[in-house]
């Protein structure tokens, strides 16, 4: 490919032709010998005051060594690489903080902007420079070979760097903003469907219902996800389908498929239906379960470690079924009696001897669409932010190359 005149070819690839490329300790300092050990009583003393970091990031304990600067944290070794594919993991941090010895901390030269090196960082490909081994590796003699991009001036560093902690600041805000509604949200659950708080016109006593006698179990399927298809006419909801899903309903359009010999046995699932996992790593997913929303013409079926229930619609609403998970009653009941050592299990005699205390049918209505309307307001703000995240992408790609000039 022809290369336009104001442009050239670098190992980084094309860049602007008044940009160099440096080795990265050329312009950056490696601090790594810089650690402070305190003593026990200074670590008594600090704990808990000073955030912990290291090659996974912000902790929130505290280890043996400590510095106070504007620094860059790059993992030095972990699965860390693995989780995070090609990229280096690089953390930011101001002011004083505790650091490990699994992260190397490094500090732009003078002359060099601190904001543009972290993202440059951020961006790069780390996989050629990971030592193989029984776990990858990040050695800083295998770091002295990393090639970072070099605009001529520290205002071109300057001015990419604020454009896109522009953007993280946008997303940081997003963050906070979607985990205060989340909050929000836990605490309208924890008030609505334990009846602490009412909704306007419902004054009526809640009653007290054993789900057996108002729930059909219907047979699953025990195929594991190798025997399912891509295509197909049955849609098959593994256990694993429901631990993933962040919604308290599912539609089955995504779903993988079973083959219809396969299928040909078990009952077909319908709008309204609750079908949980069985078995979960911890206490938490015990209760975990999806309400099925959307089943249409679609044939769908519950498969391998789930349990799926029809209640009586005159006792449980549909929409609000996705939500009993959340009841303390349900759950505390389930994980109190969930099998298991390194796997927890439940199974429908668990389920079926579940006591609630329910409101009427109109009630639970109004409280699913309330928390339903909370959902969707989360829902919405997590797009947004995942929008965000790819303009950020599509903003490092622009201006850590050159190919959008901000100066």
């Amino acid at each position: 490919m022809e290369v336009r005149s104001e442009y050239k070819r670098t190992e980084l690839g094309i860049i602007p032709i008044d940009w160099g490329t440096s080795a990265l300790f050329e312009v950056a300092d490696c601090l790594d010998n810089v650690r402070v050990p305190l003593n026990e009583a200074q670590r008594r003393k600090m704990k808990g005051d000073v955030p912990y970091c290291g090659a996974n990031g912000v902790l929130d304990f505290v280890n043996d060594f400590i510095i106070d600067d504007d620094i860059i944290l790059m993992a030095e070794d972990g699965g860390y690489f693995d989780e995070y594919a090609l990229r280096p993991i690089a953390y930011r941090m101001r002011g004083k903080c505790w650091v490990n010895n699994h992260a190397h901390i490094l500090k732009a030269k003078p002359g060099h902007d601190q904001g543009f090196l972290f993202f440059s960082l951020v961006h790069k490909n780390i996989l050629p420079y990971l030592a193989s081994g029984t776990r990858a590796k990040l050695n800083k003699s295998e770091m002295r070979k990393i090639v970072v991009p070099a605009p001529p001036t520290e205002a071109e560093q300057r001015a990419i760097a604020a454009a896109l902690s522009d953007v993280d600041e946008l997303l940081g805000g997003l963050d906070r903003l979607i985990a205060k509604k989340r909050d929000l949200k836990l605490a309208a659950m924890r008030q609505l469907l334990t009846g602490q708080t009412r909704l306007p016109g419902f004054r009526e006593e809640w009653k007290v219902r054993r789900l057996g006698e108002h729930a059909t179990f219907l047979r699953n399927g025990v195929n594991p996800r190798a025997e399912l298809l891509k295509e197909g006419k049955v849609k098959y909801l593994h256990y694993g389908d429901v631990h993933a899903c962040k919604d308290v309903w599912l539609q089955p359009a995504s779903l993988p498929c079973l083959p219809e010999l396969k299928a040909a046995s078990l009952e077909r699932l319908q709008d309204g239906d609750l079908v949980l996992a069985d078995a979960s790593e911890d206490t938490v997913g015990v209760s975990k379960s999806v309400e099925v929303r959307g089943v249409g013409s679609s044939e769908v079926v519950a498969g391998l470690h789930t349990i799926a229930v029809r209640f009586d619609n005159s006792v449980l609403a549909d929409g609000f079924k996705g939500y009993l998970q959340f009841c303390p009653t349900f759950a505390t009941h389930l994980r109190r009696l969930a099998a298991g050592t390194k796997v927890y299990a439940t199974n429908r005699a668990h389920i079926a001897s579940v006591e609630l205390c329910l409101p009427s049918i109109q009630e639970q209505t109004a409280i699913a669409t309330v928390l339903s309307d909370m959902d969707a307001e989360i829902s919405a703000l997590e797009a947004r932010r995942d929008k965000t995240s790819a303009l950020k992408l599509a903003m490092m790609q622009e201006l850590l190359t050159g190919k959008t000039r901000l100066v």
